[in-house]
């Protein structure tokens, strides 16, 4: 019952609240009017000792008394007893549907769709029973982890979540708590190692480098693991070093590896020619005629030819949509001509036909990750 009675007073509070402007609004509009009409007949006065006191003419009275006539009639005719009638009308119809039609719409809904009897549900009860909420699944976790820090699985399984929703702090720390449990491995470093080139927006920081060789000693064949230290090469201006290091890295991989598409940007980007691969001829690829004749041009026109080649793989893209590696390929080149917003929508539109769900949409947000691309707006 008091429940009931308090409902009925915060109703009746808020319907004042909303009333107030209303009535204060309908007696300013009233004041207002009259507050002109009195200077008006004011003026009609004053007019009228102006004249007895030889200040102005006749003629020049007369033409100020029809122009205040007029104004004076003009006021008096925008608020007539009808209108102002159908205004407080107006006014009580509006009182009417605060004061009893609004709260018992509410009261209808509330009845029809609420369900009074329901008991509250505290947190830890819906944390048992997610129903496969994902947000309420990683609170459980952590809340677990809070009290077994040492649990492995638990930050096994929260790392990568938190990596893939861009929590990237956390997704350092996960990592870092598997390594002191569970001892380094290569697998696991090269994780960190990479958690950590993406906190630092795609720059192979010295932090990350150092993990980076930790993993390499004990997995000197790890592509991911070589791919970034020869990219850390290629940011410190060693354009020399990161060519042998990323022609390397395509030698030693398989001649349908997803990463070879990526390397072999690299390798051109360091003035280098690109290694054959099992997609050399997919769709959108430049040939070697297109290289050599790239080479023999000048800067200027060098750039030119490049952006019209990366234009011509656009509208290819267009046609063949499945076509993964020319993705891969499009968004790196526009990044590398400093054109972010047309970067941007080519992973929007990359993503379109590999979904951020399978392996393909991952490797395209890796990408977006390491160029320093925004890929919030990509995966709603």
């Amino acid at each position: 019952m008091l429940f009931w009675i308090l409902v009925a007073v915060i109703t009746a509070v808020v319907g004042a609240v909303l009333l107030y402007p209303l009535l204060r609004g309908a007696k300013e509009a009233d004041d207002g009017r009259s507050g002109e009409v009195e200077v008006y007949r004011d003026q009609l006065r004053e007019l009228d000792r102006d004249l007895a006191g030889g200040l102005i003419s006749k003629e020049e009275a007369s033409y100020a008394r029809a122009e205040i006539g007029r104004r004076l009639i003009a006021v008096s005719k925008d608020q007539p007893s009808e209108a102002k009638s159908s205004a407080r009308g107006n006014y009580r119809l509006s009182q009417a549907f605060i004061i009893a039609i609004l709260p018992i719409v509410g009261l209808c809904l509330y009845l029809a769709n609420g369900n009074p009897g329901l008991p509250s549900q505290p947190l830890e009860a819906r944390l048992e029973k997610s129903g496969g909420d994902l947000a309420i699944s990683i609170v459980k976790i952590e809340q677990h982890l809070a009290k077994n820090p040492d649990d492995a699985k638990g930050w096994e399984v929260l790392a990568p979540i938190y990596f893939k929703t861009n929590r990237i702090g956390d997704a350092e720390l996960a990592y870092r708590n598997i390594i002191r449990i569970l001892g380094p491995n290569a697998t696991r470093l090269g994780d960190l190692g990479e958690v950590l080139v993406v906190k630092a927006n795609g720059i192979v920081t010295a932090d990350a480098r150092g993990v980076l060789q930790q993993s390499l000693a004990l997995d000197a064949a790890n592509p991911r693991t070589l791919f970034y230290l020869a990219l850390a090469l290629e940011q410190e201006g060693k354009a020399a070093d990161a060519k042998t290091a990323f022609e390397a890295l395509a030698k030693q991989s398989p001649p349908d590896a997803p990463w070879l598409a990526a390397v072999n940007e690299h390798i051109v980007k360091n003035g280098g020619q690109p290694i054959a691969t099992a997609n050399t001829n997919a769709p959108g690829n430049p040939t070697a005629a297109d290289v050599a004749a790239a080479n023999a041009l000048g800067s200027g026109d060098r750039q030119q030819m490049i952006r019209g080649m990366v234009e011509s793989l656009d509208a290819k893209l267009k046609d063949d949509p499945k076509n993964f590696e020319g993705w891969m390929r499009l968004i790196r080149s526009y990044a590398v001509l400093n054109d972010r917003d047309r970067a941007a929508d080519a992973l929007k539109r990359g993503l379109a036909a590999f979904p951020a769900d399978g392996g393909e949409g991952q490797q395209l947000l890796a990408l977006a990750k390491e160029l320093g691309l925004p890929t919030e707006v990509t995966q709603q």
